[in-house]
């Protein structure tokens, strides 16, 4: 029997909207690089090929922690992992904000990338269990929408909050909610509706499928590594995310200021205007594809517009305006379709491994943003004609062109990956 009175629909959406506010922390670090990124390039002195790795060791931590996630959201349950997450990454961001070299900031940004790596998986795996498998991509459309509007107050409101407050009192104002968010995950966040003398909202399965969830953990992970059906969602993540990830969260802030002259406030504006759509488009396309039923029709036309994007905007051009704002919002509509990677994950392994499977999936994300962010800051140093402005590196149209060349061949890699990922018609197919 499905639980569906009152008590219990309050209590899980409570413990939703504790692990969604931890989730708009992990965003807006993910993203806020890009908008201080002047100021970060002043105070530590650094070339792009630097900068770019401050960003990425965000993303190089969060894909190693990647299957650990989901071992430990397997294992220990989203309770645990989203405490400890708040914890660390709240020591972090204010080990970050205190930095007096650019090796301390570093080690903040480790400790920010660590404690938010599993805080993603962990919501997934809440959503599997106090939700029902029929509104799975649902679900994650909506986590993702959320989260995203951590990315929005990453954009405007960042660049805002700048006019008047230091790049470093901002950090260590989110490293102190972190902390207050630790402690409301202690009070209120629980692993299972049982937990709570709930009944789960999906059917016990059958006790073959069970005994999955008996076999050692590490044996458990090989069995979900070893399937070649997961892997098609790594290859999406890892080309379109990775892409558009390192574009929105470092790179094309100082595109929009070094080429087109926008001052920090318009370009945070563009950047807005694809964050929101990336964040509505991962709605759309969760509800899309639980409406229909079909997974892999949805997601191949939503990366081939961003694939389009990215060819008009490397070969063609861009400029500001109402048709510049137009684009970016489709680069960040079409990106959004990448949604659909979790639930085929979790839909092609069984139902107990079903955060090692979205861990699996998920770290392509990660490892293409942490290649790409330092590996165009490079493609960018080696063209850079010398010119600095208040200590930061101003790059050419020349030099981010080089740069998107690259973009757009991680964006190719992400549309083959969508073209072999295998339908499951939204329903698990190993059940």
């Amino acid at each position: 029997m499905v639980e569906t009175g009152a008590r219990f629909q309050s209590v899980r959406f409570t413990i939703f909207c504790v692990l969604i506010l931890t989730y708009i922390l992990v965003y807006f670090h993910r993203m806020a690089p890009g908008v201080v990124s002047e100021y970060l390039m002043a105070d530590f002195s650094t070339s792009g090929t630097r900068l770019g790795t401050l960003s990425a060791i965000y993303f190089f931590v969060y894909a190693a922690m990647q299957l650990p996630s989901g071992v430990l959201a397997d294992t220990l349950g989203t309770r645990t992992s989203v405490i400890g997450g708040n914890i660390t990454a709240g020591i972090g961001s204010i080990l970050f904000g205190l930095a007096s070299s650019f090796e301390m900031a570093c080690l903040g940004r480790f400790l920010v990338g660590l404690g938010v790596s599993v805080v993603f998986v962990a919501i997934m795996k809440n959503n599997a269990v106090w939700f029902h498998a029929r509104v799975f991509g649902l679900m994650s459309g909506i986590t993702l929408l959320f989260g995203n509007l951590g990315s929005v107050t990453a954009a405007g409101p960042l660049s805002w909050m700048l006019s008047f407050a230091d790049w470093r009192t901002i950090f260590l104002g989110i490293g102190c909610l972190s902390l207050l968010v630790a402690v409301a995950g202690f009070f209120i966040v629980r692993n299972r509706p049982e937990d709570l003398g709930f009944e789960s909202p999906n059917r016990p399965l059958p006790k073959r499928e069970q005994d999955a969830a008996q076999v050692n953990w590490l044996q458990n992970l090989y069995n979900v590594v070893a399937l070649r059906r997961v892997w098609p969602g790594f290859w999406v993540q890892f080309g379109a995310i990775g892409g558009l990830y390192a574009f929105m969260g470092l790179w094309g802030v100082p595109w929009l200021r070094d080429v087109y002259g926008l001052s920090l406030s318009a370009a945070a504006r563009y950047m807005t205007i694809m964050l929101l759509s990336f964040a509505f488009g991962s709605l759309f396309f969760g509800w899309f594809s639980d409406r229909i039923g079909r997974r892999k029709a949805v997601m191949i036309p939503a990366i081939t517009i961003y694939v389009c994007v990215w060819l008009v905007i490397t070969f063609v051009g861009w400029s500001p305006g109402a048709g510049g704002g137009l684009l970016l919002a489709l680069m960040g509509f079409g990106g959004s379709g990448f949604v659909l990677t979790f639930a085929c994950a979790k839909e092609v392994v069984d139902p107990d491994l079903s955060g090692m499977g979205v861990s699996v999936v998920n770290t392509g994300c990660f490892i293409g943003t942490a290649i790409m962010q330092p590996l165009f800051g490079w493609i960018a140093d080696l063209t850079w004609d010398g010119t600095l402005v208040n200590g930061a590196r101003v790059y050419s149209s020349a030099d981010y062109h080089n740069g998107f060349l690259l973009m757009l061949g991680f964006a190719v890699i992400g549309l083959i990956g969508s073209l072999c990922v295998r339908e499951t018609r939204c329903q698990n197919i190993t059940v």
